[in-house]
């Protein structure tokens, strides 16, 4: 801590001003009787049944008092962050874990509140009563109609995460920057985020016209949101009137500390469509890529020739390879590479022109981020010590500091961007474990499961229940689109989802034109669109200026937006093919249909709906994002995989580009709101009653879409052999056991688990009589046998056991895969497969501190090879050998002169600042005013339940 934070003293304490409160007021009205609805709500979890847990805390606001508390003394508002130490606890202690223990790391997720544990019971209109319960704060609503649930889920929400949605919403009209500052963080994401979803407020409107007049659920739905709105909106004007809105208000300069000067602007249905696009954008899409996939196919043929480049780019690409680990039994076809394809287009090599969508950029990317990083590592504190815990003299100053103005305090905190740049990367991060009853010790399935994404502060999720007629869920949903649970639990029935990224995605090329008639080229802004006309790009602007802040001092600057879209898609990047310009356009089966997924997340809340596992399969195929559904009720446990997958065309190769113009893509397109003909629920991957399901962002089933380098090792590897492993002992898994398991796979590094066997076999037969080589080789077979983990002995050790081996591998792995692969690719090929799978994604690798790590690298490639030039059986090999140019005794010296490399790298070298366990640590990014501490690295989810049914309504 900056500060130490004196403990409570034995007088009474004052109370300060109203804009400290942890816990404000609601709006006074008489509600329902909250406990005699809380009584008569059915729930099957039974004793122990169901936890939940979702770091920091449960709150996410903050008044201007909190944040200055939290910048100067280290005090954090209540519920903020006391579910942390829980979460990073779990990692120390979970090898004696059982099922008594699991209260001491995860919420009790039963349904109500218990009796004594009642922290708050208010009611923000007549028809509905929410209760916070006192241990985490998490809001159990319980209506007496269905839109009193709904506007009390409206409220909850923005008790919770007001100024988050806010950032989310102005983020999705691509006006994040005026509204939070120019961070180059806050940049890089609302750029990220125009070039795939930009909408009109028309667009956004016409989404949700479509959906309220498809039928009964449509309108529902659309009245479900509405009055989670006006719930939204009766907090905003009351938190305005009592003046205890969020702080970051303040420093943002949306609202005078002093005057109280400044409007919070009401939400609509079309802030609602902007969220869910983004959530939709970095969670639920899939595929593209096809211009960087041609791009190292040509790269290919270059290296080897036309016939021997396309076979190997088949190899590499791996779309189906068969040593990946699958999560469901059995064949599901889908945007495989056809042996005839029709209309597949290449571009001239070294022609392709990414589109920008900035112009006129002005202004710097603004300061360091220094005081954002200082203050992310600023505490180390465990608890929620609050303003109300300082003593009075500092609660003054506090308070005097607040109504004077006096913000020096928070100067700079957003100056990386209130939402990190790397927010914006793709998320594969979540994971799923599922046991069926018949090898469980009570005989009910058990699930271990949650979606990891990220860690920040407040939580991009949040935790709630809901009751209300119709309505009976608790669970995670994402702030803006919390009016249903999206991932938790249902009266006797579990669900979670993992991203699954599947291919709904194509890139189309577009023939340039000008109107005149003249040549087109590259510059050209106009395509021949179906008519036969030549047609100009819509360009969809947005016009965007920013002013230095307190929190966000970036210079001021300003930019324009220009996304281009054509009736075939958004512009990506121009190129020539054989000579003539193009447009490469990716069509989203989601874009203009971000609003159609509504109808599946009703039945997901609907007791009456979700009646077995068959029935929650035909509500997760309502979703058009590409998720991987797991589900567990007190019988049975099963996946469904979710997406608007498009019919193509037969010849249409969904991994190259596409001809506009031609007999490939989508049947039963209509490009006036992007529908299209979808493959049906049984060709999705699925199952029910399978022993065991197992997914962390892996391949699903055989003949299914995979990306890049999925192959013989990946991550689903770290569960899927544990679990498999217990089952054929004859394992009785129980909720801790199988806690157990995840959390041993979360510490794990994969490439010591998977890769280093086989490196240690290659280097068997190879001279390692070097000293420093021979320590290096005994030190890395002590950590693979002990599981290859990355851990402290003991919490606060302060440095992993077997570091030295981490050490050595972490230099290696770099070092080894450049020289096993480089020679024969050639520099040119092998850097542009890098772009397509990074070569490694270690815990602190990219920055680190994000807790996921290993979802990508070339974890099968260095495999695979190894295996095939060592002479071991490989299926589905990479078509050449490359280490050693295929002779094993110069592939061995190869890895003895790169692993002597490795061991003489200092950890300085390797780790910021050298210290190998503070570069892993997970740090939550502040997506507002306060911080929190550092915690141990852990591969994990960041909403996490672990489930068990006693029984079920029969």
């Amino acid at each position: 801590m900056a500060h130490h934070v004196r403990r409570r003293t034995a007088a009474a304490l004052a109370v300060i001003c109203a804009t400290s409160l942890a816990a404000a007021p609601a709006a006074a009205a008489d509600g329902p009787d909250a406990a005699a609805l809380m009584a008569a709500v059915e729930d099957h979890c039974g004793e122990n049944g169901c936890h939940d847990i979702l770091p920091p805390g449960q709150n996410g606001n903050a008044t201007l008092v909190d944040i200055l508390g939290n910048q100067l003394f280290g005090t954090r508002p209540a519920h903020s962050s006391d579910q942390l130490d829980m979460y990073d606890d779990l990692l120390h202690d979970y090898q004696g874990l059982d099922d008594a223990g699991l209260d001491s790391y995860f919420m009790d997720a039963s349904f109500g509140v218990a009796e004594g544990d009642v922290g708050r019971e208010y009611s923000p209109r007549d028809d509905v009563s929410i209760i916070r319960d006192d241990s985490y704060g998490v809001p159990h609503i319980y209506g007496e109609t269905r839109e009193g649930t709904m506007f009390g889920a409206g409220y909850a929400v923005a008790e919770d995460r007001l100024f988050l949605m806010d950032v989310l919403r102005n983020l999705g009209r691509g006006e994040l920057t005026p509204f939070a500052g120019g961070a180059e963080g806050n940049r890089s994401f609302e750029q990220m985020l125009w070039s795939t979803a930009p909408y009109t407020e028309e667009d956004k409107q016409a989404q949700i016209d479509r959906v309220a007049a498809s039928g009964e659920r449509g309108a529902q739905a659309l009245a479900d949101v509405d009055a989670y709105i006006e719930g939204i909106n009766a907090y905003i004007d009351a938190s305005q009137e009592r003046n205890d809105y969020p702080g970051e208000y303040v420093l943002t300069g949306h609202k005078n500390a002093v005057t109280q000067e400044g409007e919070i602007e009401h939400f609509k249905p079309t802030d609602i469509v902007g969220i869910a696009s983004m959530v939709g954008a970095l969670f639920g899409g899939g595929g593209g890529g096809e211009v960087q996939s041609a791009v190292i196919k040509l790269a290919f043929q270059n290296q080897y020739g036309e016939e021997k480049g396309a076979e190997l780019w088949q190899a590499w690409r791996m779309e189906n390879d068969p040593e990946a680990t699958v999560t469901v039994d059995g064949d599901f076809p889908y945007s495989g590479t056809p042996e005839d394809p029709v209309g597949q287009v290449l571009p001239d090599e070294g022609s392709v022109e990414p589109y920008d969508i900035v112009h006129d950029e002005q202004g710097s990317a603004g300061g360091d981020g220094s005081a954002q990083a200082a203050a992310s590592q600023q505490s180390t504190a465990e608890g929620d010590e609050q303003v109300s815990d300082l003593p009075e003299e500092d609660r003054a100053d506090l308070e005097a500091k607040a109504e004077e103005g006096d913000l020096e305090a928070a100067e700079g905190i957003f100056n990386e961007g209130v939402l990190p740049a790397d927010l914006a990367e793709p998320r594969g991060m979540s994971n799923a474990l599922l046991v069926s009853g018949e090898h469980t010790a009570s005989g009910h399935p058990v699930a271990v499961m949650g979606p990891q994404t990220g860690y920040f502060s407040p939580q991009l999720l949040m935790v709630q229940e809901l009751q209300g007629p119709g309505i009976s869920a608790r669970g995670a949903s994402f702030p803006g689109t919390s009016f249903y649970v999206q991932m938790g639990r249902g009266t006797d029935y579990a669900w979670s989802a993992t991203s699954a990224g599947q291919d709904i995605t194509d890139t189309f090329a577009v023939d340039l034109c000008e109107p005149d008639g003249s040549d087109p080229d590259t510059s050209s802004r106009g395509y021949i669109a179906q008519d036969g006309s030549c047609t100009g790009f819509e360009e969809l602007t947005v016009e965007n200026a920013w002013e230095p802040t307190v929190a966000d001092q970036t210079p001021a600057g300003s930019y324009r937006l220009t996304a281009l879209r054509s009736e075939f898609g958004l512009v990506e990047s121009f190129a020539t093919v054989d000579g003539d310009p193009v447009a490469f356009v990716q069509r989203r089966s989601t874009y203009m249909r971000e609003v159609d997924s509504i109808i599946g997340f009703q039945k997901f809340n609907e007791p009456e709906t979700i009646t077995s596992a068959e029935e929650f399969q035909k509500a997760a195929g309502d979703i058009g994002y590409a998720f991987n559904w797991h589900y567990a009720d007190a019988e049975e446990i099963a996946f469904m995989n979710s997406g608007a997958n498009p019919v193509r065309a037969e010849g249409t190769d969904p991994n190259l580009p596409i001809a506009a113009g031609s007999e490939a893509g989508w049947q039963g397109w209509n490009p006036e709101d992007n529908g299209a003909d979808y493959t049906p629920l049984e060709q999705h991957p699925n199952t029910v009653g399978q022993d065991y399901l197992v997914n962390w962002n892996n391949k699903v089933g055989r003949g299914y879409t995979a990306g890049w380098g999925s192959g013989s090792v990946h991550r689903g590897d770290l569960l899927d052999g544990r679990v498999s492993a217990l089952i054929e002992e004859g394992h009785d898994f129980t909720k801790s056991s199988l806690t157990r398991v995840m959390m041993e796979a979360g510490h794990t590094d994969l490439r010591g688990e998977q890769v280093l066997p086989v490196l240690l076999r290659a280097l068997e037969d190879a001279d390692t009589s070097d000293p420093q080589v021979a320590e290096a080789v005994a030190a890395l077979t002590a950590w693979e046998e002990a599981g290859a983990p990355r851990r402290e002995a003991a919490r606060g050790d302060g440095s992993y056991q077997h570091a030295e081996a981490i050490r050595i591998m972490d230099a290696w792995w770099p070092l080894l895969v450049s020289a096993q692969f480089q020679p024969g690719l050639g520099e040119g090929l092998y850097t542009e497969l890098t772009r397509a799978v990074q070569v490694d994604e270690t815990p602190f690798g990219d920055g680190g501190h994000k807790g996921s790590a290993y979802q990508y690298g070339w974890w099968s490639y260095v495999d695979k090879d190894l295996r095939s030039v060592l002479g071991e059986e490989v299926e589905g090999p990479l078509g050449e050998q490359y280490c050693g140019a295929g002779d094993a005794e110069e592939c061995r010296t190869l890895l003895v002169d790169t692993l002597a490399d490795a061991a003489a790298t200092p950890a300085e070298e390797i780790y910021p600042g050298g210290d190998q366990v503070a570069a892993d640590t997970v740090v939550h990014q502040p997506l507002g005013g306060i911080n929190m501490w550092p915690i141990a690295w852990q591969n994990r989810p960041t909403y996490q339940q672990v489930v068990e049914f006693e029984g079920g309504r029969g």
